[in-house]
Parts: C-alpha cells; sequence; structure tokens
C-alpha cells in the first residue's frame, strides 16, 4: 500500500487549502450581489451514513453524524484516519466524498452503478477495491450476493454497500478492540474487511454442500422436482464462482506489491492468511460446479432409463392385450363357424334340397365338428390359443 503523505493534493473543485485546514469562513459576497435563497433540503429516503469515524493511533476519537463534520474533523487531526461507512448512498454524497478526497470520477461511477465485477484498482495514491459478499439463506437454501465497494486512501477508508452483506460494524468493532493493528492505517482496515467477505463464504459453501448431499439422495430417490433444483443451484454456483475467483488474483496482486510499498509485516501475515482462505473456497466453488454438471448427467441418465422402462412396460403391457385379443378373436371364429352353419340349415323354405334328405341333419352337425376343430387346429398351430 502507498506511504501516507503529509497533506492530500487539493481536490479540484475544493477551496485551496494551507495544510489540512479550510479558512474557517468562506469569503464574503460582493455587496452587489444578493445571497440565494437557500434551497431546502429533501429529506432522504434512507441515512445512507452508517457509521463515521476519525482514528488517531487506532483509537476513535470522533463520531461526526455528517460528512462535512467527518471532513472536518479529519482535517484538525494531521495524523488521524476517517473510516466512512455508507449504504446506497446518493450522487451527491459520493460526488461530495469526491471532491473531498480526490477520487478518480471513474471509480466514483462504478460506485454509484454498482453490478460490477470484483476488482481491485488504482488510481494514483488511492485503492478502489470492489467485492462480491454472499450470505446463505437457509429458509429460502439460496445465496444472496451483495456488492461493497471500497475507497483506500492513504488517511481515508470509504466503504459503498449495495446490500445486506457483510457486517461492517462488527468489523470495526473488532478493529476497535485492536488499537495496535488498526493503527497501521486504512490498509489494516481494508484487509480486515476482506476477511470478513472471504470469511462469509464459508457458511455460504457449507449450505451448499449440504444442498447437494441432499440433490443427490432426491436424484437417486427419483424426485421429479429435482432436475430444477439442480439449475437453480447450478446458477447460483457460477455467480459464487464469479464473486470468489477474482479475489484470489487481487489479493496476490497485493501481496506482490508487499516491498514496492512497506506493507507492514504483521499485514503481510494477515493479507497471507486471506489469500489461502479465499483460494481454498475458489477450489470448493469449482468443485461444487463440477459435482453439479456430473449430478445432472446422472439424472438425465436416471431419468432416461425410466422413461425407458416405463415404454417397455406399456409395450408389454400392448403385447398382452394384442394376446387377448387374439384368443377372444379364435373362440368367437370358431363359434361363428357353427352358428353360420345352423343358420342356413334353419331357414324355413320348402325348396332346400336338404330338408328331405335322412342324413341331413347328421351332416350338419359333422359339418359344425369339422368346421371348428380346424379352426382350433389353425390357431393353436399359430399361437392363438
Amino acid at each position: 500500500m502507498p506511504e501516507r503523505p503529509d497533506r492530500r493534493p487539493p481536490p479540484p473543485s475544493a477551496t485551496k487549502r494551507t495544510g489540512w485546514r479550510r479558512p474557517a469562513s468562506p469569503a464574503a459576497a460582493p455587496p452587489s450581489a444578493p445571497a440565494p435563497a437557500p434551497a431546502a433540503p429533501a429529506p432522504p429516503d434512507h441515512r445512507s451514513v452508517i457509521d463515521s469515524a476519525v482514528y488517531r493511533d487506532g483509537r476513535r476519537t470522533a463520531s461526526p453524524a455528517t460528512l462535512a463534520e467527518t471532513f472536518r474533523q479529519l482535517r484538525e487531526e494531521p495524523d488521524g484516519m476517517a473510516w466512512i461507512g455508507l449504504h446506497r448512498p446518493t450522487e451527491s454524497e459520493l460526488h461530495s466524498l469526491a471532491a473531498e478526497f480526490n477520487l478518480h470520477e471513474l471509480a466514483v461511477e462504478d460506485a454509484l452503478e454498482a453490478h460490477q465485477r470484483p476488482k481491485l484498482e488504482r488510481y494514483g495514491d488511492t485503492l478502489f477495491v470492489v467485492l462480491r459478499a454472499a450470505r446463505y439463506l437457509d429458509a429460502q437454501e439460496e445465496v444472496e450476493f451483495a456488492e461493497l465497494h471500497i475507497f483506500v486512501g492513504p488517511d481515508f477508508l470509504i466503504t459503498v454497500r449495495h446490500g445486506s452483506a457483510p457486517d461492517l460494524s462488527a468489523v470495526r468493532r473488532r478493529m476497535e478492540a485492536n488499537p495496535d493493528l488498526l493503527s497501521l492505517g486504512p490498509e489494516a482496515a481494508l484487509y480486515a474487511i476482506l476477511d470478513a467477505v472471504v470469511d462469509g463464504y464459508a457458511p455460504v459453501v457449507e449450505g451448499v454442500q449440504t444442498d447437494i448431499d441432499e440433490i443427490e439422495t432426491e436424484v437417486f430417490r427419483g424426485d421429479p422436482a429435482v432436475s430444477r433444483r439442480i439449475y437453480e443451484l447450478s446458477r447460483e454456483m457460477v455467480e459464487f464462482q464469479r464473486a470468489t475467483r477474482p479475489p484470489v488474483g487481487m489479493l496476490h496482486g497485493l501481496m506482490a506489491g508487499f516491498a514496492k510499498y512497506g506493507t507492514d509485516e504483521e499485514l503481510q501475515r494477515y493479507l497471507r492468511d486471506v489469500a489461502d482462505h479465499v483460494t481454498h473456497t475458489s477450489e470448493r466453488v469449482d468443485g461444487f460446479r463440477q459435482a453439479l454438471t456430473e449430478i445432472l448427467t446422472v439424472n438425465a441418465t436416471l431419468v432416461s432409463q425410466q422413461q425407458n422402462a416405463e415404454m417397455r412396460a406399456l409395450a408389454e403391457a400392448g403385447f398382452e392385450q394384442n394376446e387377448e385379443i387374439k384368443k377372444i378373436s379364435s373362440w368367437a371364429a370358431i363359434l361363428f363357424a357353427p352358428t353360420l352353419v345352423g343358420t342356413i340349415y334353419g331357414m324355413n323354405f320348402e325348396d332346400m334340397p336338404e330338408l328331405k334328405w335322412a342324413a341331413g341333419y347328421p351332416f350338419a352337425i359333422l359339418l359344425m365338428a369339422v368346421v371348428c376343430v380346424s379352426l382350433y387346429v389353425i390357431f393353436k398351430k399359430r399361437d392363438w390359443l
């Protein structure tokens, strides 16, 4: 991290300073220029400044309620550090911070727009860091993501949250409980925030591991809704991978600058520990994506096998039904033959040649028997009976 200069360069839009102090009061306006009536500020929809403090030697010396008061308090503490925590700030608030701390307009634009990929960029003596925090929601069994933007300068650290995670108040309390570490400057606060974000990935990893175990059980149990769950969890893992993979390169980049920027040895150890954790998390997430891909393949195979079994069962049922139809049709044909003969002989006509024939009745019975036996033998040979 860069060494802390004795004074910051004045921002282009700010009044020229002497040291860290502005003039006690603005210059009087010319008598001929009437002072415009101040416009009543619109009430904010929410409190953007979550916490703002000025520290000296690792201890809080002031807790300003507004940004303007924070700027004033910092000017009165030449060796102090400002830590400003914001949640969804307005454009005017970020522009006032940019004017005071000489923040680059591109970084300010990114902080306003949000929806940025995790990254680390350096603008002069200021670092701009974008992180994606994650939180596992047990009730919904899903992962919630939130963006965190951090500006780190020689004597200030500004956090801009676009979501509920992480809980930076806990990070601040932990750092305030360790003044020796906080006295190392904004770099120490940055590393503490990095550690909090990376530690926040651990419950997500455990929750996802539990989900994958449940999905494996559902797959082999044949749950029809498991495919949708696999798809939704796979999409979350894509987002989780986008959140955990870039910090690996970011932290290694910071580690590469230890010698150049004279980073304190304690902070070096702290950063290496954070880098190890995020590398391990990134590897776990990669494993989750691979496991979900394999589970999806297995599920598709099992679904295909189940469909084949159902089709086979339907085919067997159709075959059995055809066999029954053959039997019914065969017996119907056998019974139809004597009915046909009897119907012919039962017609009441005086001119029928067999009516006066003494052997007519035995002949009719014999004919019926021969036809029935013949049909039975034919159907039996064809396995219809």
